[in-house]
């Protein structure tokens, strides 16, 4: 049947084919003219799409809170508005070798101060910021502009948590575990469009991004909200974390240090959180372990050694050696929550690891050390 349609096919092109032109020529013209037209319904449905999720969205703020209201803030100011009007010029961004991170500031490149548990705005403050409207633009091609839905929402949400916290605002946030789909989209985009970000990140980094940032991180450190979000979101955000690992291993641009702190502090801020703390300790012991086994096995047969992964792979030993810290400074988490098969698995033949490349490696030999005290060390405790 496939061969006598591709025939029919075949007769039909050369039997309407117009004069001037070969079979080829035609046949390469029509399947143009098919794939454009493919292209076009694409974009009306993504379109239509984003509409029906602002609804969605639109709607299940105001069963949470019937109080809400958008209509009057069409106007307002947005942040890509204001990054248009007054775009940023930090000195200390610019696209150089990123070396000169004095005072940790490339930790801090995406405008995140190191504390975001810092008191919260006062009622009138907040009632202010909810009135910040970012307007969603369907037709529009940028990253930035991509996220105006998704971030809207997730800001009003938090807003509206605030404020009902005050006690300026009666919610119902029990709505939340009857719409999944509209958190779990509006997550997922906002999650999405930051690993675009870090993909090729550009500095310095506009105003919009840090605020996503910023609202990602609020969401999962929010006592009530964070349980709504990982609940049904826990996998996009596992697959986040190891997206950025991934982006910070294979990252081999001249200029990237930069931006590896970048992806390195937002790693640590997931961190914070105790149910994404301990999975990402299990990633990074599974990403070490392996990095240096493949290394002793190279140095026992004197293979070259991957010098960019080897150079990139002190970010994770970084990354897991704050978050391994910081959980034996915090007395109410157990210790047990990760002696798991990663934990067994990295402390599995250590001592012989680092003995073997302790020559070859000293750097690297003292970060496996360092891990291995802090592993055992909240064993201890």
């Amino acid at each position: 049947y496939l061969k006598i349609s591709k025939l029919a096919l075949a007769f039909a092109i050369i039997r309407s084919k117009p004069p001037g032109k070969s079979c080829r020529e035609y046949t390469e013209h029509l399947a143009k003219t098919v794939s454009e037209q493919d292209f076009g319904w694409k974009s009306k449905v993504e379109a239509l799409e984003s509409e029906v999720l602002r609804l969605r969205q639109e709607l299940l703020l105001n069963k949470i809170c019937p109080r809400f209201c958008l209509e009057n803030n069409a106007s307002a100011e947005t942040l890509l508005d204001q990054e248009r009007i007054n775009p940023m010029s930090y000195s200390s961004q610019l696209e150089d070798s990123g070396c000169d991170v004095s005072n940790d500031y490339a930790f801090d490149s995406l405008g995140i101060t190191s504390d975001f548990h810092q008191s919260e705005h006062n009622v009138s403050a907040s009632k202010h910021w909810l009135e910040r409207v970012l307007p969603l633009n369907l037709c529009s091609a940028s990253k930035e502009e991509s996220l105006t839905a998704p971030l809207q929402f997730l800001q009003h949400l938090l807003e509206i948590r605030k404020l009902s916290e005050g006690g300026s605002l009666q919610a119902d946030f029990t709505e939340l575990e009857n719409d999944s789909f509209t958190i779990c989209n509006s997550v997922s985009q906002l999650l999405d469009g930051l690993t675009v970000f870090y993909n090729s990140p550009k500095f310095p980094v506009s105003n919009f991004l840090t605020e996503a940032v910023h609202v990602l991180i609020s969401l999962i450190t929010d006592t009530k909200l964070s349980n709504h979000v990982l609940k049904k979101c826990f996998k996009k955000l596992e697959e986040f974390k190891k997206n950025l690992i991934q982006i910070i291993l294979r990252n081999s641009s001249v200029n990237r240090f930069q931006a590896l702190h970048a992806v390195s502090h937002m790693l640590v801020l997931l961190g914070r959180n105790n149910t994404l703390r301990n999975s990402l300790i299990s990633l990074l012991l599974l990403e070490v372990r392996q990095f240096a086994e493949q290394l002793l096995q190279g140095h026992q047969i004197q293979a070259k050694c991957d010098i960019i992964r080897y150079e990139n792979i002190f970010s994770l030993c970084m990354i897991l050696e704050q978050l391994l810290q910081n959980e034996t400074e915090e007395s109410n988490v157990s210790s047990s929550d990760y002696d798991g098969e990663e934990k067994i698995k990295f402390l599995n033949n250590l001592d012989q690891i680092i003995l073997h490349l302790s020559d070859e490696f000293p750097l690297f030999s003292l970060f496996l050390w360092r891990v291995n005290v802090l592993l055992n060390s909240a064993q201890i405790q």
